[in-house]
C-alpha cells in the first residue's frame, strides 16, 4: 500500500498541510519542523509526487538553457562544459531540472526558444551567451517571460538580470601584466565582434596600452572563433608581420592552445621569443606546455549564479533586476617572460 502525506504527517505528529509546505519549501515552517517531517518521511520511504505538484502549481520546475549555435563553439569550447555544472548545481539545490536547447542558426535557435516557452516547456531561461542585437533577448522581453542571461546585455543593461565578469578590467589587467614584464609590443586575439565579451575585453585591452603611452596598431588585433583553429589561423597572420609582437593577449585558452601549437609548428619558443597570456583558466591552461598565464573567470560561478538568481525570479515575480559582477584573478604560469632584448634590436 502506497504512503501518504497522512502517514507521514501521523509519525512526525504534525497536520498532513505541515507536511504539504515543507515538500514545498515553505519560509515558514521552522528548521526544526522540517528535520522533523523529512526523517518522518525517510522513514516510511515517502518520495513526494513531483509531477502532480507541478500541475498543481502550473509550474514545470525546469529550467531552459539557450546555447550558442551548434555548428559554433557550444560543444567544443571547455568554457560550456564547466559553466554547465554551476547551472546544474544551482537547480538541484532547488529540484530544478534542465531543458538544454540550441540551433544551427540563429533563427533555428529563436524558433526553439519559442517552442520552449509558448509549450509551457519551463519555468525560466539561461542564456548562455551575449550577442549583438539578439532577437531571442528581445522575444524573451516582450513575453515578460522570466530570463538571465550570462554576459553582458548589448542594450536594455539595467532591465535584465545577467551574470558577468567585468571583462574590460580583467583585460586591462592581463594587458597590463605583460607591459609591466617590459613588452611594448602586445597583440590582442579575440572572438567575434558579434559577441559582447569580445568588444568588452578588447576595450580593455585598448585601454591599457592607452594609459601606457602605446600606440595601438590595428595589424596586432585579429578577430577568429573561439576555437584552437581560431588561434591558429590567428597567430599564423600576426607572425608574419614586418615587426611581430613580443607578447599576446588571447580571450580565450582553447584559442591560446591552437596559439601555442602553430607557435612551435614555426619554430618560435614561448616564452623565450613571445609572451601569452589567456583567459578562462579551464584545465587545459594548465595541462598546456608551457602551462598557460590565464585570468581565471569563475566560470563554475557564473553558471552556479545564473540558475540561482533564476529560480528566485521564477518563484518571486516582484524579484528586482540584478547584475551580479563575478570577480577574476591572473593566474601566473611559464608562458610569459621579459621581452627578447636581443630580437628587439
Amino acid at each position: 500500500m502506497a504512503v501518504t502525506i497522512k502517514d507521514v504527517a501521523r509519525i512526525a505528529n504534525v497536520a498532513p498541510s505541515t507536511v504539504s509546505r515543507v515538500i514545498a519549501d515553505s519560509p515558514r515552517i521552522s528548521e526544526e519542523t522540517k528535520q522533523k517531517v523529512k526523517k518522518a518521511m525517510e522513514k516510511l520511504g515517502y518520495h513526494p509526487n513531483q509531477n502532480a505538484r507541478n500541475l498543481a502549481s502550473q509550474s514545470t520546475q525546469t529550467i531552459g538553457l539557450v546555447m550558442p549555435s551548434s555548428k559554433d563553439v557550444g560543444f567544443q569550447n571547455p568554457f560550456f562544459p564547466t559553466v554547465l555544472q554551476g547551472i546544474s548545481e544551482g537547480a538541484h539545490e532547488k529540484n530544478y531540472a534542465l531543458h538544454m536547447t540550441t540551433g544551427k542558426s540563429k533563427k533555428e535557435i529563436l524558433e526553439a526558444v519559442i517552442q520552449m516557452v509558448q509549450g509551457k516547456r519551463v519555468d525560466g531561461v539561461v542564456l548562455l551567451y551575449s550577442s549583438v542585437e539578439d532577437k531571442v533577448i528581445s522575444y524573451l522581453q516582450e513575453r515578460d517571460f522570466p530570463f538571465v542571461l550570462i554576459g553582458k546585455p548589448y542594450k536594455d543593461i539595467e532591465e535584465i538580470t545577467h551574470v558577468d565578469n567585468d571583462n574590460i578590467r580583467a583585460m586591462k589587467d592581463a594587458t597590463e601584466y605583460l607591459i609591466q614584464l617590459g613588452h611594448r609590443q602586445i597583440g590582442f586575439i579575440g572572438g567575434s565582434m558579434e559577441l559582447m565579451v569580445t568588444a568588452d575585453r578588447l576595450h580593455g585591452y585598448e585601454r591599457a596600452l592607452i594609459e601606457a603611452g602605446i600606440d595601438l596598431k590595428k595589424e596586432y588585433i585579429i578577430h577568429q572563433e573561439f576555437l584552437r583553429e581560431g588561434g591558429q589561423e590567428a597567430v599564423r597572420e600576426i607572425m608574419k608581420l614586418r615587426t611581430p609582437p613580443t607578447g599576446l593577449v588571447v580571450a580565450d585558452d582553447f584559442m591560446a592552445l591552437g596559439v601555442l601549437n602553430t607557435l612551435d609548428e614555426l619554430g618560435i619558443r614561448v616564452p623565450e621569443d613571445i609572451s601569452i597570456v589567456s583567459f578562462n583558466n579551464v584545465l587545459l591552461a594548465e595541462m598546456a606546455k608551457p602551462p598557460l598565464t590565464s585570468v581565471d573567470i569563475n566560470i563554475f560561478e557564473l553558471g552556479y549564479q545564473a540558475s540561482k538568481n533564476l529560480i528566485t525570479m521564477v518563484e518571486n515575480s516582484n524579484e528586482p533586476t540584478k547584475r551580479l559582477i563575478i570577480s577574476h584573478r591572473l593566474i601566473e604560469r611559464l608562458s610569459c617572460s621579459r621581452p627578447n632584448t636581443e630580437k628587439l634590436e
